[in-house]
């Protein structure tokens, strides 16, 4: 029976492959800058990834193995610490920037999808939430705008009764920040109206596409799909199958980390 539950461990752990020596090349000069530490930030940043791929609670991480690499409040610190100084943005940019350029793409998008996602919040959470009509969810939005490969350029979370279009516009000026090359937008018919105004003062072009009311489940829609595809990719993160976190703020600093690991799963 023991040896069956240290298999049990033995499996959770190596589900989530801890950072090659080539990954943590990419992302090591944002996130290390080089003072000697007791404990290392390539092992807190593989704690990070597994808490956010396993939809575990922080303090759950002094449990995962029967000998801790360090406590859950270290971990924990340097989350809200890279959060709060933009440090998963930048790691993210540059991701997303490697990335498009080893798919033999320019550095900077011409054109991007722009889409929502309402999800339920967990308990205790009420600070920016509400109910989304539509979808009948009491909770938040996300709110992401994608690439032609699907890469994150821009990410904002919001009450889930927020309309697409008023909070769409705070994706604007990030992808202003992150492309210069930006021409086209494309965004079903919920962003039409104060959306489509606030792109035309940055000059870009938002076509809107919808599928015809007669058909029924998923229809792909050319430049569209690309971003229904990343919030595919969420379900393989347990963190994100609801909202558990307190702040939006939070919320997106979740959604960076899981495009993170998604990326460097190709380096």
């Amino acid at each position: 029976m023991v040896q069956f539950i240290d298999k049990r461990k033995k499996f959770r752990r190596e589900r989530l492959m801890p950072l090659t020596d080539s990954q943590w090349q990419v992302i090591e000069k944002l996130i290390d800058n080089g003072r000697r530490r007791q404990y290392s930030l390539r092992k807190i940043v593989d704690l990070i990834r597994r808490t956010v791929r396993g939809g575990s609670q922080w303090r759950d991480l002094f449990f995962a193995d029967s000998q801790p690499y360090c406590s859950w409040e270290l971990v924990y610190y340097y989350y809200r610490k890279w959060q709060k100084e933009g440090t998963w943005s930048c790691v993210l940019a540059l991701l997303v920037e490697k990335e498009r350029k080893n798919q033999g793409r320019q550095a900077q998008a011409s054109a991007c999808a722009v889409d929502s996602q309402s999800v339920k919040i967990g308990s205790l959470i009420n600070i920016e939430t509400g109910l989304d009509g539509n979808k009948l969810i009491n909770g938040r939005k996300r709110h992401i705008a994608v690439d032609v490969l699907g890469l994150p350029l821009a990410l904002h979370v919001s009450a889930a009764n927020v309309h697409d279009g008023e909070a769409g516009k705070e994706l604007l000026w990030q992808l202003d920040k992150v492309s210069k090359r930006l021409e086209l937008l494309r965004a079903d018919k919920a962003y039409r109206g104060e959306f489509v105004q606030c792109a035309d003062y940055y000059n870009w072009t938002v076509e809107i596409s919808q599928k015809p009311p007669s058909e029924q489940g998923f229809i792909p829609q050319t430049g569209r799909w690309q971003v229904e595809r990343s919030f595919g990719w969420f379900n393989f993160f347990r963190r994100l199958a609801k909202d558990y976190e307190k702040t939006v703020e939070s919320s997106v600093a979740v959604m960076q980390i899981a495009f993170i690991d998604i990326i460097l799963a190709r380096f």
